[in-house]
């Protein structure tokens, strides 16, 4: 793969001192406080945690200090719940201060398996932070990309979707090289609904599918809007078009219904926002209730569970679609797991969820990260243009905790049936 720094130029950084630093200006990040390769046999601890909450993006990023200068940077979020997630993160403090950073895989063993009560979403977001943020510090110290810890890359760039609301915008993505997409389908249903409701669910995919074309992948989120009874029917309907996937047609907990919905049609069944650790999607495999698996770095448990997933996928002849809909620390963070996976089927990438207009935000990082991600004209990140830097790859805005000023915690809205005012399903 010659679109990549040789792994001899990356070798040449290992050997600590000035050679690794000399290394690291020709290699463009000298100067970087967060970067600075040692000698892989010096001690190293953590010393402190600090966290930024990210209003803006829903999330939280995490910054772990060391005594050797590096500084990991992590991202762990439970959206519209960011003081819960951040008062989990603190508790784990006490642990993490003095321990070596560079032992990831042992500090998740202990930090999941010494908490009595297991792996609820809230303690997950908070391991995932300190996860990633101990694999930035490996790769930092390392001088080499996150990528590389994982077993080097299997692929040059990685494939990458749009979320647009209108044909115009599906049509100005295409312009920009994309040609993946997923877009809402339905609204929220009834238990069981009339033609009309069908009709239009139909029709409104079908619209789309004209305005880019049978060559153009096309998902279906259903964003578990629907009781089993219309999912049923709504699958079946949409099948002539041909959607990409079809995105949690039902809540991800009803994994039985969903394995039964996945028999039903021949277009596969992606889900697993919601979903955390390896133990949750393999229940999840086990039952063949979907083919195409969507965890999220900032919920699962890291970069390790996110690995670890990923492999078990592969087992199953699954693929991965990452969830990343919040912050660039985790998207990037979850493309270094995705270059080196053999089962990749796409990447989501961050939306904004903010009305305050005095800063330009972009999906690709723009206020939030020094060097913005770029996408190829192809509809690609290219992992040359990318992700070569040491560790995670991303430095900070160094404005970012001032363009957050002012910036209020988004939380979920309020959900109630149009008929009767009852509950209805987020």
């Amino acid at each position: 793969m010659n679109r990549f720094l040789s792994r001899r130029a990356w070798l040449k950084q290992l050997s600590g001192g000035l050679g690794a630093l000399l290394a690291a200006e020709r290699a463009g990040f000298a100067g970087d406080a967060n970067y600075a390769a040692i000698n892989p046999k010096d001690a190293i601890k953590i010393t402190k945690l600090e966290l930024i909450p990210v209003h803006s993006s829903r999330t939280i990023f995490l910054k772990m200090y060391t005594d050797a200068g590096i500084v990991g940077l992590g991202e762990g979020t439970v959206e519209g719940r960011i003081e819960t997630v951040m008062t989990a993160i603190r508790e784990l403090e006490a642990y993490l201060i003095g321990k070596d950073p560079r032992q990831p895989a042992h500090h998740w063993q202990a930090i999941y398996r010494h908490a009595f009560y297991r792996g609820g979403v809230v303690m997950t977001s908070a391991l995932s932070a300190v996860d990633i943020a101990m694999w930035d510090i490996k790769g930092k110290a390392l001088g080499v990309p996150l990528f590389e810890l994982l077993g080097g890359p299997t692929r040059d760039r990685i494939r990458v979707y749009g979320a647009p609301n209108s044909h115009d915008d599906a049509r100005k993505m295409m312009e920009q090289g994309y040609r993946s997409f997923k877009i809402p389908v339905g609204g929220r249903s009834r238990y069981s609904e009339n033609p009309a409701f069908i009709k239009r669910a139909v029709e409104n995919f079908a619209s789309f599918r004209e305005a880019v074309g049978p060559d153009v992948d096309l998902g279906a989120e259903l964003h578990g809007d629907h009781q089993p009874q219309t999912a049923r029917m709504l699958v079946k309907a949409l099948e002539p078009y041909q959607p990409w996937f079809y995105e949690e047609p039902i809540q991800f907990q009803n994994l039985e219904a969903m394995a039964e919905i996945a028999k039903l049609t021949t277009i596969p069944i992606a889900t697993g926002e919601r979903m955390v650790t390896k133990w949750q999607f393999r229940d999840l495999l086990s039952l063949g209730a979907a083919s195409i698996l969507q965890p999220d770095v900032t919920h699962c448990g890291g970069v390790t569970e996110l690995k670890a997933i990923a492999t078990m996928a592969e087992a199953y002849y699954a693929g991965m679609l990452p969830h990343a809909k919040e912050g660039m620390i985790g998207t990037a963070a979850s493309m270094h797991v995705m270059a080196s996976i053999p089962n990749l089927v796409g990447h989501e990438l961050p939306g904004m969820f903010t009305t305050d207009t005095r800063v330009e935000r972009s999906h690709l990082g723009k206020s939030y990260i020094k060097k913005p991600l770029v996408v190829g004209s192809d509809g690609h990140m290219k992992i040359a243009d990318n992700f070569l830097a040491p560790g995670i790859g991303v430095e900070l805005d160094e404005d970012l905790v001032d363009n957050e000023r002012g910036v209020t915690e988004w939380e979920f809205p309020e959900m109630w049936d149009r008929f009767d005012g009852s509950v209805l399903d987020h």
